[in-house]
Order: C-alpha cells, then sequence, then structure tokens
C-alpha cells in the first residue's frame, strides 16, 4: 500500500460516516461540541474539515477554526488501526503548512490534573510538543473540562483566548471559559 500521508476535504458520504464514527468514539462526551455547530461552521466558511488519508485510505480527521490570523486546531483523531504509525505527525506538518503564516494552537485537557488518565495526557501533550507547538502558559476551565493551550506563532493570553470563544462561537461559550491557574505561574 502507497503510505503517501495526504489531507483533504471529505468527498462522499462514506467519508463523513467514517468520520463522524471516529468523532464519536475518539473523543469523551465532554470534549465533544454537537457535530451540527462544527458542520455549520463549516458550511459558512468559519472552519475547515479534513480526511486524513494514507495511500488514500481514510486514516483520521481534523477540524479547525479559522479566524484571519489564529487558527485553531479543534479536532484531531487518527482511527485505532492507523495510529503508532508517525501519520498524525506527517498531518501536523501538512496542517502547519497549510495555515502557515498564521497563529495556529491547540487546546489539550489539562496533563496537571492528577485523574486515571493522566498518562495519556501526557502523551497527548509531548505528541504537539514533539510536533514544534510550545506552551503558551494559559490554562482554562472550558465547560468544565480543564484545559492547557499550546501553539505556534499565538501571542494571546487568557483574555484573548476567551475572546477567540467569544467571536467565534458566542458570548455564551465564552462566558464558559474560566480562568485557571498554570502550574507554571507564581503562587
Amino acid at each position: 500500500m502507497n503510505s503517501k500521508i495526504s489531507i483533504s476535504v471529505p468527498c462522499g458520504i462514506i467519508d463523513w460516516i467514517r468520520l463522524l464514527r471516529l468523532y464519536f468514539a475518539a473523543f469523551p462526551r465532554a470534549e465533544r461540541k454537537p457535530f451540527s455547530r462544527i458542520y455549520n461552521m463549516y458550511r459558512r466558511g468559519k472552519s475547515d474539515i479534513w480526511c486524513i488519508r494514507r495511500g488514500g485510505v481514510f486514516a483520521g480527521f481534523a477540524t479547525t477554526v479559522n479566524s484571519p490570523d489564529v487558527i485553531l486546531l479543534d479536532y484531531l483523531a487518527i482511527s485505532s488501526d492507523h495510529r503508532g504509525e508517525g501519520i498524525g505527525s506527517v498531518a501536523m506538518e501538512l496542517f502547519k503548512d497549510k495555515y502557515k503564516g498564521k497563529g495556529f494552537f491547540v487546546e489539550i485537557e489539562s496533563p496537571f490534573v492528577d485523574r486515571p488518565d493522566k498518562d495519556a495526557r501526557k502523551k497527548r501533550r509531548e505528541f504537539y510538543i514533539q510536533s514544534g507547538m510550545e506552551p503558551m502558559n494559559v490554562m482554562a476551565e472550558v465547560f468544565g473540562v480543564k484545559m492547557e493551550l499550546l501553539g505556534i506563532g499565538c501571542l494571546f493570553d487568557f483574555e484573548g483566548y476567551k475572546a477567540f470563544y467569544r467571536d467565534h462561537y458566542s458570548e455564551w461559550a465564552s462566558e464558559h471559559v474560566l480562568y485557571e491557574k498554570h502550574p507554571d505561574e507564581e503562587s
């Protein structure tokens, strides 16, 4: 099988079915937006939805929320039968190239919260750091989930992050982004 990794918009019902199945399998309920919201933003040109393929075969997906100068990598998932093959790392390089010249950031569930899945959260953080993202020293509780921001070329602080939510989602959504002290901050 051809091992070339590529990104493309979903084309056809089968792509959408695979994408939705992976979305519901890969993300816990607390971290999932209604997919209708993601799709509506995509239809209005406010976000991108990408299929990630290896040799033309669906291997994962990503969604972004787009502003003129900053891109949020909202969701990134590789299907379980393709994990560990370097597809996510190559996809990250493709996204960084696609959005070159813009700030590019991701929200990750905080690896600093002591819960049973802490190792998985640390591993996810390490993946993004190895992909060139840096801690932005911004932590927040977003709809009850403690998140850390990692990015490239993003210079906003907590208030800028909250404004991103207000501008791209709604005032109501922004009100559910609460300040959380970063472990690196002075007491």
